[in-house]
């Protein structure tokens, strides 16, 4: 998800010119044999018989009171469900942690307190490899701070003292926490050995081909083997082997200095890093690793994908680098029928693209080491979108087509270094803001969560993305055949375009039985339930003065791509990542950024707290039903 703050509106990359079809055109080509479900031209998104004969049964509909559109300053969950904030920011991880002061923050304090902005999460069931839903690890993904809501005096991150830009590195990154069930409630289990934060000042290894590539040696690591810390971290995933995936995306908004001086001037201005004209935050004033006239090589470390071990705390995170750099929103992983690991990731901005990466090994139950070495050799390929429905994915191989010396890739290196420019000459399909991508559990269906892309031109549009100034964003299903996750061709369909059905111009789409409570807008984080459910959280809808929150709806059968407001943020606020335990009894979600667009001093809410001496607090929320059922049940 791109900062309301971080975002640089001038970092997008050129537009590449399409045909100009009209709207209505391309949508009915693309939707006319999904013919099951009738309704009114901006209401109806079909399903097909393939459909139903996919999936061994359809998927249970989610049953409980819509909750109704709203915006104020409280959170909201559907009658009969109750909610707890469970970590908030600044919340002690340890049990000789110092509590919660606003008022007296310091470095020390916040590196051993919950950080800010929570993102990304994770269950990870205690004991390890067992599905307990009354004991477990939670890893938390921090993705930024706003300096004005988090500091007295509200401000500007320009303005900060050396304490106070350290405070907020340290409040960046992730937390691993131990949090138990007792009775109804959650509590934190401070004196956990599991508890732990990493942040952008951690040490991390690099592997792939990057690795002591020259292009990463920096004064920090001269020979390309380590890199320091994480941050921008938004989205990710939990691997099968019992790790989790967390994506660097909005890292340009840390560096500053002369992008356009250094030697990597060409992949910064693709990149979207400018040194100090897209800096939002002070770092490089106090620490020179994120100065890039000091350490010009330092902005080629950020932009990954990040594995942790949050169940070793010994355990060094590791920067793969086969899976390419770029503003990962998240990722979405599966093992294919052939034992391979494939992963789908998202390039959050404007025009960017969906890519994937397929192993060369196949994944070994139970053989941690091997599987720890799976994400760094294989193939990285990136999407093209055909007007007939099909998806082709494109390698990205050094040595071949377009990847070759004679264009600039002079190793491997060079490919993942430079991923988007890999992907502009394979042909990929500039997309509307790829975020979050999921495969569902129950069909092995891909879905992919566009957010919004308000500056594609009617001559911009492609069947992918059939909407000029789409300022609602839109969620795309691909189907690879008889599920093999390698095939060099998938199909695809538009599952929704989100907007307000009863305004015509937004051109929405839906199942015909959607409601007035049950539609919504920037679609960002999604998830599945086991009975193959998917729940959207939403980043942006505030602009319609209608607060985001969590959408569910059934993705097969008679009741496809029919949403339900389950949950409603308070003001300011997104939720991101819903995320379950293994017996579907508690949803965990994050509530980033309340109160957003208003100040530390003048708060337009002070959720979860609503204590006047205490500013508004991005939090984790646990999630369960009154009477103790499933969630949605």
């Amino acid at each position: 998800m791109a900062q309301a703050s971080g975002f640089d509106p001038d970092d997008i990359p050129a537009i590449r010119e399409h045909t100009g079809t009209a709207f209505s055109e391309i949508l009915d080509k693309r939707i006319s044999r999904r013919t099951m479900l009738q309704g009114a031209a901006l209401l109806g998104l079909h399903v097909s018989l393939q459909d139903f004969a996919h999936a061994s049964a359809a998927s249970a509909r989610p049953v409980f009171d819509e909750l109704a559109h709203g915006l104020d300053e409280a959170l909201h969950v559907a009658q009969g469900y109750s909610y707890q904030a469970l970590l908030r920011w600044g919340d002690p991880l340890f049990a000789d942690a110092p509590a919660f002061d606003p008022f007296d923050q310091s470095p020390e304090s916040q590196a051993r307190q919950f950080g800010y902005n929570n993102d990304f999460l994770a269950w990870m069931p205690l004991p390890r490899g067992t599905d307990s839903s009354v004991s477990g690890l939670l890893v938390v993904n921090h993705e930024f701070v706003s300096s004005s809501m988090m500091h007295p005096g509200s401000p500007d991150a320009f303005d900060l003292t050396r304490s106070q830009v350290d405070t907020e590195m340290q409040a960046h990154g992730l937390s691993v926490v131990e949090v138990r069930k007792q009775g109804h409630a959650w509590r934190v289990h401070r004196e956990s050995g599991y508890n732990r934060r990493i942040t952008p000042l951690t040490v991390m290894r690099l592997s792939g081909p990057a690795l002591r590539d020259r292009r990463v040696r920096t004064a920090f690591s001269p020979q390309g083997l380590q890199s320091l810390g994480t941050f921008g971290n938004c989205a990710g995933c939990r691997t099968p082997w019992g790790t989790v995936l967390t994506a660097e995306e909005n890292v340009q908004s840390y560096f500053m200095g002369h992008a356009r001086k250094t030697d990597e001037r060409k992949n910064y201005k693709r990149f979207g890093l400018r040194g100090t004209k897209s800096a939002r935050s002070a770092w490089g004033r106090f620490h020179e690793h994120w100065d890039l006239d000091r350490h010009p090589q330092a902005g080629l470390h950020a932009g990954w994908i990040v594995e942790i071990d949050p169940y070793d705390p010994a355990f060094m995170p590791v920067k793969r680098t086969a899976l390419g750099r770029c503003k990962h929103e998240g990722c979405g992983i599966v093992i294919n029928h052939d034992g391979r690991v494939v992963v789908y990731m998202g390039d959050d901005q404007r025009f960017e693209y969906i890519y994937r990466f397929v192993s060369r090994d196949q994944y070994r139950p139970g053989d941690r080491a091997h599987n720890l070495s799976l994400l760094d050799r294989g193939e990285l390929s990136v999407a093209e979108f055909t007007e007939s429905g099909t998806v082709i994915w494109n390698p990205m191989v050094w040595g071949t087509g377009m990847h070759v010396p004679a264009n600039g890739f002079a190793s491997p290196a060079d490919v993942v270094l430079d991923m988007r420019r890999a992907a502009d000459l394979a042909g990929a399909t500039p997309m509307d803001r790829p975020e979050e991508i999921k495969v569902s559990p129950v069909t092995g269906h891909v879905f992919a969560v566009l957010t919004n892309n308000t500056r594609r031109t009617m001559h911009g549009v492609d069947r992918a993305n059939p909407r000029a100034s789409n300022r609602h964003g839109h969620i795309l299903e691909l189907i690879a055949p008889h599920n093999d996750h390698s095939a060099r061709e998938y199909r695809w369909e538009t599952f929704m375009l989100a907007g307000n059905p009863g305004n015509e111009a937004d051109g929405a789409r839906y199942h015909a039985g959607v409601t007035g409570n049950g539609w919504f807008s920037n679609p960002d984080n999604c998830s599945f339930d086991r009975a193959g459910n998917l729940w959207i959280a939403t980043d942006g809808f505030n602009d319609e003065g209608i607060a985001d929150g969590i959408w569910v709806s059934v993705t097969q059968g008679p009741d496809r791509a029919l949403p339900r407001h389950f949950l409603r943020a308070p003001r300011g606020a997104e939720i991101c990542s819903p995320c379950f335990t293994p017996d579907y009894k508690t949803m965990f979600c994050s509530v980033q950024h309340p109160g957003e667009r208003s100040s530390f001093d003048r708060p337009s809410t002070r959720w979860p707290d609503f204590d006047e001496r205490l500013p508004p607090r991005p939090a984790v929320i646990a999630v369960t039903h009154d009477q103790g059922r499933e969630i949605g049940s």
